[in-house]
């Protein structure tokens, strides 16, 4: 596989580096797990859509789209209030 130069601050590659470090890994290897071990909006939809399924197999659970809207919103909510605790 060919390497890429990616620019992004000094700043930001430092802490990275230093996470990576961390860990025992060089920044290189850190990143390249991180690329396959993060999930595209796309697999994420897929596996939201897969977890949908089994759930309605399972015991009926089928949300319509406002009421996942609604949890949404509810999860939005308390995320935000615990930030700002």
């Amino acid at each position: 596989m060919a390497d890429a130069n990616i620019r992004i601050p000094a700043e930001a590659r430092d802490r990275l580096a230093e996470i990576a470090a961390g860990e025992h890994l060089s920044l290189r290897a850190y990143l390249s797990r991180l690329a396959q071990d993060l999930l595209t909006p796309a697999e994420r939809a897929e596996r939201a859509e897969q977890a949908r399924q089994v759930l309605e197999e399972w015991n009926g659970y089928d949300p319509d789209a406002t009421h996942t809207a609604s949890l949404d919103a509810e999860l939005d909510r308390r995320l935000s209030e615990a930030a700002g605790r």
